[in-house]
C-alpha cells in the first residue's frame, strides 16, 4: 500500500508555489510505501535509526521471517537475545522490548494515538523509549497517513528545499514559511522534496557551502 494522495493535492501546491510545480510536474506521482500497523510501524521505525536503509530491510526481513507478524506477543515471546540476533544492536532490542511490555501492559494506549491531534500524537511517541520526535512524524507520515506533515529534523527534506529554492541554508525561520505554505497537504510537498533531494529532477544542484577540509595538525 501507498501513501494515497491525488489531484487536489497537487493542484493545491502547483498553485501556491511554482517551484514545487516544476518539480511535481517532473517527478509525477510519487510511490511510497505506508505500513498501517501502528505496532509494526513503530518498531521498523526504531529498527531503521542510524543504519542504512539496506541494513534496515535485512534486519526486518529477519523479523517477519521469524515471527510473520511482528506484535508485541512475538517481540516479548523472542527476548532480547533473539531481537539482537535479527543484526539490531543492545539498546535497540531493549527499545523494543519496553515498547512492547508497554503495550501488553496497557501503559501506552496505542491505538488512542489515531484519534489524537498531530501535535499530541508526536509528543506521546517521543515519549516512548529510542522513539524521537523525527521517528514519530515519520511515524504519522508513513503508517497514520496523516496529510500535514513536515520534519524539521528532516535532513533529506532540508537538503530538497536548498536545491528546489536555492537556499544555501535553511534555519527555523525559513523552514516555517514553508510549512505555512504548503500546508496542508505538507506530507504531499515532503514526497516532492525528498525526491528532489534524491535526484528525480534533473538539473537541480544542492547550495549549501562546501564543507573546509580540516587542517592536519
Amino acid at each position: 500500500m501507498y501513501f494515497q494522495y491525488g489531484e487536489a493535492e497537487t493542484a493545491y501546491l502547483s498553485a501556491r508555489d511554482e517551484q514545487m510545480a516544476a518539480v511535481i510536474a517532473q517527478a509525477g506521482h510519487i510511490e511510497r510505501e505506508v505500513d498501517t500497523d501502528l505496532f509494526s510501524a513503530v518498531v521498523h521505525h526504531i529498527v531503521g535509526q542510524q543504519i542504512s536503509t539496506k541494513a534496515q530491510a535485512t534486519i526486518w526481513k529477519r523479523m517477519r521471517d521469524e515471527f510473520g507478524v511482528v506484535d508485541a506477543a512475538a517481540v516479548l515471546g523472542a527476548g532480547v537475545e533473539k531481537l539482537q540476533s535479527f543484526g539490531m544492536t543492545f539498546r535497540k532490542a531493549e527499545y523494543i522490548t519496553d515498547f512492547a511490555r508497554k503495550i501488553e501492559s496497557g501503559e501506552f494506549d496505542l491505538e488512542g494515538i489515531r484519534q489524537r491531534p498531530d501535535d499530541e500524537a508526536i509528543r506521546e511517541l517521543s515519549g516512548l523509549k529510542g522513539v524521537g520526535v523525527w521517528t514519530a512524524e515519520m511515524i504519522l507520515l508513513f503508517c497514520m497517513q496523516r496529510p500535514d506533515v513536515f520534519s524539521y529534523d528532516d535532513l533529506a527534506i532540508q537538503r530538497g528545499l536548498r536545491m528546489v529554492y536555492h537556499h544555501r541554508k535553511i534555519d527555523r525561520k525559513l523552514f516555517e514559511k514553508y510549512r505555512r505554505r504548503f500546508s496542508p497537504y505538507c506530507s504531499v510537498a515532503s514526497l516532492y522534496l525528498w525526491a528532489a533531494a534524491g535526484g528525480a529532477v534533473p538539473g537541480l544542484k544542492d547550495y549549501a557551502p562546501a564543507q573546509k577540509p580540516k587542517r592536519k595538525g
